[in-house]
């Protein structure tokens, strides 16, 4: 039997592989569970529950809150908010427990959802094992003045803004920000919080009707949000997506930066302003070989993990280090945030942008990328990746061919049921090529 978390909780589409069944049962599991770990002893636990504006978030959210309420948990309601929001509001107002109903980046009709601990971090890998190991058994719950009670908090959604703009390190006077809020749960706070920062803003993917949530917009279509960029003659775009955890962004001209030139403008910025802890930052190894090259020359070390947010938050708390994320706009900066803060990233990298009085193009300059080109492949068994020795030949031969100068990734989906085909290369075309030799070897080896 599968495992039923995945690298960031539980996710299906709505209604089909994630059910209200299955959200009620997860959490009156997750409670009980914490609560036999000693989480809330002596005490009467609360939890706040959050999610993104997906139609299927309404029902979804009625019954984690009806399941944390039926195991004696009291239930603050924030409605919809960014994950990070939620994470956040956990450790402010000392819950005991953080839910959200969130998907990210997926299209509409996929849901999920994640749970964090006391401070508003994310659960390890024990804790959800025991949770789903407590889903398949019965256990009684309490009756009369032991159940739970319900109220809406939906007002500390000011207490989040407050706490991102407390944190950023240079008022953003002058800068004109499109931002595109992916029609998800930062349509309302994100424009808030970049105002209240002093940047002029235009908000795009910004009205959520339940069903258009990454649809066209946000951080994984970046079209839409380049072409507002140079229609409004803006200095900076940023794109979250659906639970805004994510941030990329757009220079002037219209050209994308990603989450690894953020990380570099970010590092080297830190680290002149003496908050680069260690001088050291943590990323994944899908991150272009260009930015451990630029931080090579800019002296700052590069710890990497495996891909997953959870993993570069293990080794950021091991090393002590406070910058990390992944390519992908998913940075988490541990001075400010438990998790990865779209919102938080936007503010401190338009802050960079004001500091120093340079266009995000030229800042983004402290790195050059290596063409990159990752090919998804649908359809195949990943399970067996791992074990294929035709697959693992495959693979060695086009290391061999690359050398020193470019790098072969192949990585089965965490959260999707594909396999992940990463090529950097010196050319656009010899990355083309490889990764369409290896896509083809893992369709016939895996198929």
């Amino acid at each position: 039997m599968s495992r039923l978390f995945g690298t960031d909780g539980v996710r299906g589409i709505a209604n089909r592989d994630l059910t209200a069944e299955l959200a009620l049962g997860l959490s009156v599991a997750a409670a009980q569970v914490l609560g036999d770990e000693g989480a809330f002893v002596g005490r009467r636990p609360t939890a706040v529950v959050g999610r993104d504006p997906r139609a299927s978030g309404e029902f979804l959210e009625a019954a984690v809150v009806a399941g944390l309420a039926s195991a004696g948990v009291d239930v603050l309601r924030l409605g919809v908010l960014p994950t990070p929001a939620v994470a956040h509001l956990t450790d402010a107002l000392d819950a005991d427990l953080g839910v959200v109903l969130s998907a990210s980046h997926n299209p509409a009709p996929d849901n999920g959802i994640k749970f964090f601990a006391r401070g508003g971090h994310k659960l390890p890998d024990e804790v959800e094992d025991a949770i789903e190991a407590r889903l398949r058994q019965q256990s009684s719950r309490p009756v009369g003045p032991g159940v739970g009670r319900v109220r809406d908090a939906y007002g500390e959604a000011e207490r989040y803004v407050d706490h991102l703009v407390a944190t950023v390190p240079h008022p953003l006077d002058g800068l004109r920000v499109v931002v595109d809020c992916a029609h998800g749960a930062a349509y309302a706070v994100a424009p808030q919080a970049l105002r209240r920062a002093g940047a002029e803003v235009v908000a795009i993917g910004a009205r959520p009707d339940g069903l258009n949530i990454n649809d066209g917009c946000g951080s994984t279509h970046l079209d839409m949000l380049r072409k507002a960029v140079v229609e409004q003659g803006a200095s900076v775009g940023i794109a979250h997506d659906g639970d805004a955890d994510r941030c990329l962004a757009v220079s002037a001209d219209g050209e994308v930066v990603d989450g690894d030139q953020i990380m570099a403008i970010l590092a080297t910025s830190m680290r002149e302003w003496g908050r680069l802890r260690h001088d050291t930052v943590v990323v994944t190894v899908m991150s272009n070989l260009g930015f451990k090259i630029a931080m090579r020359e800019q002296g700052i070390n590069v710890a990497e993990t495996k891909v997953g947010d959870r993993y570069v938050l293990e080794a950021m708390r091991k090393g002590d280090y406070v910058l990390g994320g992944e390519q992908s706009g998913h940075i988490v900066m541990l001075d400010h945030a438990t998790t990865g803060d779209g919102l938080l990233t936007a503010l401190h990298l338009l802050g960079a942008v004001a500091r120093g009085g340079l266009p995000l193009d030229e800042l983004a300059r402290v790195m050059s990328r290596l063409p990159q080109v990752l090919v998804n492949v649908q359809g195949v068994d990943k399970s067996r990746a791992a074990e294929s020795a035709e697959l693992a030949a495959a693979v060695a031969a086009a290391e061999a061919e690359l050398g020193d100068t470019g790098r072969v990734l192949i990585r089965p989906s965490g959260t999707e049921p594909m396999v992940r085909v990463m090529v950097e290369a010196p050319s656009e075309e010899q990355a083309h090529g490889v990764a369409d030799r290896l896509a083809a070897v893992v369709r016939s080896a895996l198929g």
